[in-house]
């Protein structure tokens, strides 16, 4: 007789868990405050760096670290400058390991930008400026990015780890 509530399938059913999130380490800089607050002749350029770490803590359990970096103006015109490390703690359960790596690194950092994107828009607010609400990044597309850079440098001649 076969159990009433199918939890021997729910057992072995695939699971991304995200345990816990956290700020890592968060800086804003407002350099040319109280000048930079003013009225400005031409809106600023505006330049987003975007990085992904991952670091395996245990056999199913990877900290994910969103790395953001941004600023507003350029040189000695410069309205602000922020750093964020965002990072969370996933568990990946019943996933094939050829799965796990665009996991970690698609999904994962997918789960973690809204949190990332709020708080970079609640310092730049509270930095005396109009919030800055990061667009939609399809971490997808950068893996695939990172993908073609690395082929691209084994394909120059760079050593290759053997398995």
């Amino acid at each position: 007789m076969a159990e009433g509530n199918g939890s021997a399938a729910a057992d072995n059913a695939p699971a991304l868990n995200a345990m816990v999130q956290y700020t890592k380490d968060f800086s804003f800089e407002n350099p040319n405050a109280p000048r930079s607050l003013g009225p400005q002749a031409a809106a600023p350029n505006i330049s987003i760096q975007v990085n992904v770490n991952v670091r395996q803590m245990a056999e199913n359990d990877f900290e994910v670290e969103l790395l953001l970096e941004g600023s507003a103006g350029e040189g000695a015109d410069i309205l602000f400058k922020f750093e964020l490390n965002y990072a969370g703690l996933f568990r990946l359960v019943n996933i094939p390991q050829n799965e796990m790596h665009p996991i970690v690194m698609i999904e994962c950092p997918r789960l973690l930008f809204p949190f990332a994107r709020q708080i970079v828009a609640e310092a730049v607010r509270s930095g005396g400026f109009p919030p800055l609400y990061i667009d939609p990044i399809d971490f997808a597309s950068l893996y695939r990015r990172r993908l073609e850079e690395l082929a691209a440098q084994q394909g120059e001649g760079m050593p290759t780890a053997s398995a």
